[in-house]
Order: structure tokens, then C-alpha cells, then sequence
């Protein structure tokens, strides 16, 4: 795959590998690992379009991450939110307190792991992997052997900030340690921050990174703009030089096609996208939606194409609550039509298409028993059919105007219409986001409707309309939708097409 091939709209399944492989063992009453993921299992994944399988919490871990997770009272009772019958056994640890990059035991190891990757390649689908380069577990190896890859404090640090430094046990000492962290809260205590003002450190990672990309197809990048050198600076008041250019490249070099998408956040989407990740995260489309109203929305889909179709969009992660419980169901689909059909990769979550809604950190192994939602589930597989489409993968996107149905009336401005065109593929996607009924006009861009009886489909409700292509041409196609409503059109020239 070349790096134009990332470009077209792929669709992306992260996967907690933990919580799945818990719910395999409860059902056959034994340990399972990654061998025994059914072949229904990925038949299904396929049979839904997805590109790419990332798989959450595959590295190893170790007890000093499992115990802190156990003993914080604070992430306690978040688990205990999650689960009503709790048990100290589902309490395993953050998949991102790392101690090394090899695939855990506990899943099957490496060997398992590349046959994950063997059979999901069979079904025409790549693997994605996490990469977290900010902070490595209190017990991975570096600490014995590397403490100048870590950033060090003194006992005023502890004294002044115990939120953000610990004392760590060396063979033959105790050493001040400081906490993972980003600039704008305190630490994760089930991580140590490792230290970008070393060159060594440097290089240690580069080739940590190339042993990673070695072993699946693409990476997520955790928290990746907290290697750039202002932020670093600002988190930590260190210099840095530039570590993603170089490092991406390297990848690249070694493992030509190589996908790379970094979590990003603060409006540094675009700067992480020129120091070479293929995608980034839109988590500014995300919290706009979650504002309930058009402008913001709109104005962000105004940015260039090229630089949409680099974005990752979600309406939920394993970070973020589920979609279920943040979008009442009227505004739900609106907002994954907005997300989900235009330019960018489409990352999706285990469980968010079934409608669950508890949100499992990535510090438990178990998730609770959920009644999937049947208009969730229809929709998203309506949804995914249609995202199979080369329309929406190889054809043109582009952002359309509203205006006024009749003088005075502005709820046109609570419209976002869209198109798509490949070849004689057209489809129209007119939203109304917001809760109040509204009447707009949609400049059709199609410019061979002239002249033309136009068939509009509605892929949604199942029902066609026609009118009159010049009467489109010359004032638009004219929409009444209530509040949430959506249109969805396939555009023909003969009713027999549809």
C-alpha cells in the first residue's frame, strides 16, 4: 500500500484485545489468546468493510503497573462505576504502562500476534498497533539500566508536586522519577517520563520504534504532540531537538507503506501532519459536535480538502465517553454522517455500533454485559454498506452552500449539505444539526443536471424523488427537515438506475 492508497477515506476498528479475549474465555470456559479469535470473528470485521484492525493493549505490562491501578482510590471507583460485581482480577493494568514491546503472555506472545496479523491480511486487512513514546511502566528495564532516559527530580520536586514525581527502587538505590505527563495536568502515576533532552534517548527510541513497525502495519501514536519541542519545553522547560521527522522517515525507509497516525490534540493536527504522520487525530470536530451547533461544524469542514483527508474522525475512542451517551439517538446520526461520510480515516470503536454504553478503561480486562441496540445496529450497518462504496473512497468531496429558503428565514443557517462524485456516482448529504425544524436551499454542484429529469434517492428512508435538474442548477434544491433530520440523496438521471 502506498502512502496515496492511506489517503482514501480507509475505515479503521480499534479492538481492546483485553476485554474481547476475556469475553472468548468466559464463553468457552478457558484462557484464550489471539489463536482463538473465531473465524466468524474476522469474517465479520471483513464483511463490514474495515481496512485496518487496531488492537488495544497488546504489550506487555507488568506488576508495578497492575498494582498502582489496584490501589489508586480515584481510578477505583471509576472501576467500580464500570463493573457492579468488581473483582481485584479485572484490575490488570493500563495497556500503556509498558515494560516491554513484545506481545503479553497473556494474549499468546509474539508468535500469536503474527498470526493475528497472517489471518486478518488474508481477509484484505491490516494491523494497527499503539506506539506510546511520553513514558515507559515504573519496572521496564530502562530504569535499571538507563536512568539518565528519564527525567529526574530531587526531593524538593516530590515535596513541591507528589502529583508528578516518585521515588523509584533501583538495584542499589532509591532515584526522584517523574511521572508521564502532558503540561496541562498531573502525572500518570503508573508511568515514568522519559527524558528528549538526551540524544541517547533519542536513538534508543528510533530503534524501539523500527522493532514495533516491524511487527504490524500501522501505528498509533499516544499523545504524539508531546514530543514536539515547545511542548516539551513547556511541560518539562527542557530543549529538545525535532524527534518525529526523522524517526517517520526511518520507519518509512524500512517498511515502505508503513501507516502512522498520531493522537493529537491543542490545534496541532496540521503540525503533526508536516512532521510526517499520515493521520492525525480530529478531536476538534468531535468536541464541536459536541456543541450542539452548525457554524462550528461547518466552518471546521471549510478547511482544505487535502488537509481533511488526514484527519482520523470518531465519535467515540477508548478515551472518550461512548457515542451512545454523549449524542441523544435524534442528533446521533446526524453527527456520524457528519463524521463518518466526509474526507479522513473513519475510526470506529468495538461496541460503539451495537449502542453500548459503558465506557471500559484501559486499566480493566472486562467489560460489562450490554443488550446491543437494535436502531444502532441497523443504522451503522446501513451505514457501513455504504461506506464500501468507491464513491466515498475514490471520489471528489466538497463542502456545498445553503441559503435562505424565503426571505427572513435564517434557519438555513443550521444546515450542512455535502456531495460526492465518482464518475456518474453522486450522492447529496444535507443535514440539519440542529433541534429545531428548518427550511434551506442546497446549491446542487453537479453541472450536468441541465435540461434533465433528477431522481433523488433517499438511501436512508428509502424513497425517491424527482424534480427538474435546471430548476436545481438555477435555486437550488429546496429542503424542509426537522430538527437532527438528515437527507441522504443518490443522484440519477432514470428512475430504472435507482
Amino acid at each position: 500500500m502506498t502512502n496515496d492508497e492511506f489517503l482514501k477515506n480507509p475505515t479503521l476498528f480499534q479492538v481492546n484485545i483485553r476485554v474481547l479475549l476475556t469475553e472468548l474465555s468466559l464463553k468457552i470456559n478457558r484462557h484464550t489468546t489471539l489463536d482463538d479469535i473465531p473465524v466468524s470473528e474476522l469474517e465479520g470485521w471483513a464483511k463490514l468493510g474495515f481496512d485496518w484492525i487496531y488492537l488495544l493493549s497488546v504489550w506487555q505490562t507488568g506488576e508495578a503497573g497492575k498494582q498502582i491501578s489496584r490501589a489508586n482510590p480515584q481510578w477505583r471507583r471509576e472501576f467500580e462505576e464500570t463493573l457492579d460485581d468488581l473483582e481485584e482480577q479485572d484490575i490488570i493494568g493500563s495497556g500503556f504502562a509498558i515494560t516491554e514491546y513484545v506481545a503479553a503472555d497473556s494474549i499468546g506472545g509474539p508468535e500469536a500476534l503474527k498470526r493475528f496479523r497472517q489471518r486478518i491480511s488474508g481477509y484484505g486487512m491490516k494491523l494497527m498497533l499503539d506506539f506510546v513514546p511520553n513514558h515507559m511502566a515504573p519496572d521496564h528495564a530502562w530504569v535499571q539500566d538507563h536512568p539518565d532516559y528519564f527525567i529526574r527530580g530531587v526531593e524538593a520536586d516530590i515535596n513541591r508536586a507528589p502529583e508528578n514525581y516518585t521515588w523509584v527502587r533501583r538495584k542499589h538505590e532509591e532515584l526522584i522519577l517523574a511521572f508521564g505527563r502532558d503540561p496541562y495536568f498531573s502525572g500518570w502515576p503508573d508511568t515514568i517520563q522519559l527524558n528528549y533532552g538526551n540524544p541517547h534517548l533519542h536513538e534508543a527510541m528510533k530503534e524501539q520504534l523500527l522493532q514495533v513497525a516491524a511487527q504490524c502495519d500501522g501505528l498509533r501514536c499516544d499523545m504524539a504532540m508531546l514530543l514536539l519541542s515547545d511542548v516539551f519545553r513547556q511541560t518539562w522547560g527542557i530543549g529538545i531537538d525535532p524527534f518525529w521527522p526523522d524517526a517517520i522517515k526511518r520507519v518509512k525507509e524500512n517498511h515502505p507503506g508503513f501507516l502512522m497516525m498520531g493522537e493529537v490534540y491543542w490545534d496541532l493536527e496540521y503540525t503533526m501532519q508536516q512532521q510526517g504522520f499520515d493521520f492525525t487525530y480530529d478531536k476538534r470536530l468531535y468536541d464541536r459536535l459536541r456543541e450542539w451547533e452548525a457554524t462550528p461544524v461547518r466552518d471546521h469542514l471549510k478547511a482544505g480538502v487535502e488537509y481533511q483527508k488526514k484527519l482520523a474522525r470518531f465519535l467515540e475512542n477508548h478515551d472518550e465517553p461512548r457515542a451512545a451517551t454523549v449524542f441523544p439517538w435524534e442528533a446521533h446520526q446526524a453527527a456520524a454522517i457528519l463524521t463518518f461520510l466526509t474526507p479522513g480515516l473513519k475510526f470506529f470503536h468495538r461496541g460503539e455500533c451495537q449502542g453500548k454504553k459503558v465506557k471500559i478503561s484501559p486499566h480493566l480486562g472486562r467489560g460489562p454485559e450490554e443488550t446491543p441496540n437494535l436502531l444502532t445496529e441497523t443504522f451503522y450497518a446501513n451505514l457501513f454498506t455504504l461506506l464500501k462504496r468507491p464513491l466515498f473512497h475514490e471520489g471528489e468531496w466538497q463542502l456545498l452552500k445553503t441559503f435562505p429558503a424565503w426571505n427572513d428565514n435564517l434557519t438555513c443557517q443550521n444546515f450542512i449539505a455535502f456531495a460526492w462524485c465518482h464518475q456518474d456516482a453522486k450522492i447529496l448529504a444535507i443535514i440539519n444539526y440542529s433541534s429545531f425544524q428548518g427550511q434551506s436551499l442546497v446549491r446542487v454542484p453537479f453541472i450536468d443536471l441541465e435540461g434533465h429529469a433528477l431522481y433523488l434517492k433517499e438511501l436512508i428512508h428509502d424513497e425517491t424523488y424527482q424534480r427538474d435538474g435546471t430548476e436545481l442548477n438555477q435555486r437550488g434544491l429546496y429542503v424542509d427537515l426537522p430538527g437532527w433530520g438528515t437527507h441522504l440523496f443518490e443522484l440519477r438521471m432514470t428512475n430504472d438506475e435507482l
